[in-house]
C-alpha cells in the first residue's frame, strides 16, 4: 500500500488525465451492487461529490469477508484507475487488493434513499457523510477561506476578540451567563464580575481599528433568544470588519463588494457542489446568484422603506409604522415584490438602535444600516460609530447605561477617538444565500436552538 498524501485524495484522483496503474484511496461504502463473481462498490472520501466506482472480485486480495463492505464502511483499496464504460464517470477503479478499515453494523441509518431535513438534523453526526450535507459544508470551508482573502487583499488584520465578555455589544439583554462549577453567574465569581458569551466581537474591533486602521473579526457569537424560526440560532458565526475613517457610505461599499465576492467565490471554487443544490434544491440557483453579483445594491433610508410599506396596499401582520422595526415580512416585500434584489436600508430611528452608532445631525436618527436580501432578509447590520465623546455618553445615559461599566470603550474616545464605521455579516444567512438552503440548522454543523443541545 502508498503511503497517505493529497494525491490519494478522490478529488485529486478523479481529475486525472491519463489512466494510473496503482492508485490507492481510502474511504466511506456509499453504495455496494452485486452481480455474479463481482461487486460494483461506491467509495467517496468527502473530498469531492463524486463518487468512485470500484470493483471487486474473486481476484481481490485481503478481503477475509466481503459481506462486510457494507454501506458505511470505511475502506482501502489499492488497484489500476481506468476508464469506464459506464455512463456518468469517467474512471474506476479495478481493485487488486482491499482492507476493512472500520465495519458498518447493522442499522446503519444512511441508506440509499431521500432522507428528510428533520431526520438528518437527529443524526447530526452522520449526516455530513450525505451528498447534500457533504456539498453544503465543504461550500461552508471554501467561502470562509474566501472571507479571509477578501479581507486579506484590502489590508484589514484578523483580530480574535473574546468569547466571553463582561459588556452586552447589543444591548438588548439576551445574553448566555457564564462562570465557574459553584458561582452564581448572576453576580461573578470566578471573574468578579457577570460575565457572558459574546453577542459580538464589535467593541472589541473597535479598539482595534483605533490602534490598525482596519481590523475584522470572524468567529463564533452567541444570543439567548428564544426565537426558533427558520433564520435563529443560539450559536451561529459573524463576521465583522471595522475600519478607522471609514463613513456609512464607505461601509455599505464594502458590505455589497464583500457579499458579491463571496458569491462569485462560492461559484467559481464550489460549481460542483453548488450544481448539486441547482439540481435538487432551487432550479435557477445559478441565475439568481449571477443577479446578485451583477447589480448594483438598492439604498433607501429607513423612512422611504416605511412609506413604501405603506403605500404597498399589502396587510401585513405587523404594519408598518415609523419607529418600529422593520420585521421579516417587510424585508420580504421590499427585496422579493418591490426591489426585486437586495438593498440597503439606512438611517435609522434612534430610539430602536445600539448606543454606539452615531446620531445624525437632526439627533432623531443613527447612521445606521442594514442589507436586505430575497429570501434570507437581512445579511449585514452595521453603522458608523459614535466618536463624540459627548454624544456617546449622553447616547448611554438615555439609556441608562452605566460609564463606568465602558470605561475602557470611552477611553478609545477621550485618546485620539476618530471616525470609523464597521458591520457584522451573518455567516450561516450567507450560506442559505448561497445555496438556497431555506433553515439555518441546516447550514451549521451541530445547530444549537432553544431545546436542542445535542452532539
Amino acid at each position: 500500500m502508498t503511503s497517505t498524501s493529497n494525491d490519494s485524495l478522490l478529488v485529486k484522483i478523479l481529475s486525472s488525465d491519463r489512466p494510473l496503474e496503482s492508485v490507492t484511496v481510502r474511504g466511506w461504502v456509499r453504495t455496494r451492487r452485486d452481480a455474479k463473481g463481482f461487486s460494483f462498490v461506491e467509495l467517496n472520501d468527502g473530498s469531492t461529490l463524486k463518487n468512485l466506482q470500484i470493483i471487486l472480485d474473486a481476484d481481490t486480495r485481503g478481503l477475509l469477508d466481503p459481506g462486510d463492505v457494507q454501506t458505511g464502511a470505511a475502506l482501502e483499496v489499492e488497484g489500476a484507475l481506468s476508464p469506464s464504460p459506464g455512463k456518468g464517470q469517467r474512471w474506476e477503479l479495478r481493485a487488486r487488493e482491499a482492507k476493512i478499515l472500520g465495519k458498518a453494523e447493522p442499522g446503519y441509518p444512511l441508506q440509499k434513499k431521500r432522507h428528510t431535513d428533520e431526520f438528518l438534523r437527529g443524526i447530526a453526526h452522520l449526516r455530513p457523510r450525505t451528498n447534500k450535507y457533504g456539498a453544503l459544508f465543504r461550500v461552508r470551508s471554501e467561502t470562509a477561506y474566501a472571507l479571509h482573502a477578501f479581507f486579506r487583499e484590502r489590508s484589514f488584520f484578523y483580530l480574535h476578540s473574546p468569547v466571553i465578555t463582561g459588556s452586552d455589544a447589543e444591548g438588548a439583554g439576551e445574553l448566555f451567563r457564564v462562570g465557574a462549577a459553584g458561582d452564581d453567574p448572576a453576580t461573578g465569581g470566578f471573574f468578579g464580575k457577570p460575565a457572558s458569551l459574546t453577542v459580538s466581537g464589535q467593541l472589541e474591533a473597535e479598539l482595534f481599528a483605533l490602534a490598525l486602521g482596519r481590523v475584522y473579526t470572524f468567529g463564533p457569537a452567541f444570543r439567548a433568544e428564544r426565537s426558533n424560526t427558520a433564520r435563529h440560532a443560539a450559536e451561529f458565526w459573524m463576521a465583522e470588519p471595522e475600519a478607522a475613517f471609514f463613513d456609512l457610505d464607505m461601509t455599505m461599499d464594502l458590505a455589497e463588494e464583500l457579499v458579491k465576492h463571496l458569491v462569485r467565490w462560492a461559484m467559481d471554487e464550489s460549481r460542483d457542489d453548488l450544481e448539486l443544490f441547482e439540481r435538487f434544491l432551487e432550479k435557477g440557483l445559478f441565475s439568481r446568484l449571477e443577479d446578485l453579483c451583477g447589480r448594483a445594491y438598492e439604498r433607501i433610508p429607513y423612512f422611504e422603506a416605511v412609506r413604501l410599506l405603506k403605500e404597498s396596499g399589502r396587510i401585513f401582520e405587523h404594519p408598518p409604522e415609523h419607529g418600529s422595526d422593520i420585521q421579516t415580512e417587510h424585508e420580504r416585500f421590499l427585496t422579493e415584490s418591490y426591489f426585486k434584489g437586495p438593498v440597503f436600508v439606512y438611517d435609522y430611528p434612534a430610539e430602536i438602535k445600539p448606543f454606539y452608532m452615531r446620531l445624525s445631525d437632526d439627533e432623531t436618527t443613527v447612521r445606521a444600516m442594514d442589507l436586505l436580501v430575497p429570501r434570507v432578509g437581512e445579511i449585514v447590520g452595521g453603522s458608523q460609530r459614535e466618536e463624540r465623546l459627548d454624544k456617546l455618553l449622553g447616547r448611554m445615559d438615555a439609556l441608562g447605561l452605566s460609564p463606568e461599566s465602558y470605561w475602557w470603550y470611552l477611553d478609545s474616545r477621550r485618546y485620539g477617538g476618530a471616525p470609523h464605521s464597521g458591520f457584522g455579516l451573518g455567516f450561516e444567512r450567507l450560506l442559505m444565500l448561497i445555496t438556497g438552503i431555506g433553515n439555518i440548522r441546516d447550514v451549521l454543523p451541530f445547530p444549537r436552538t432553544p431545546g436542542n443541545l445535542e452532539f
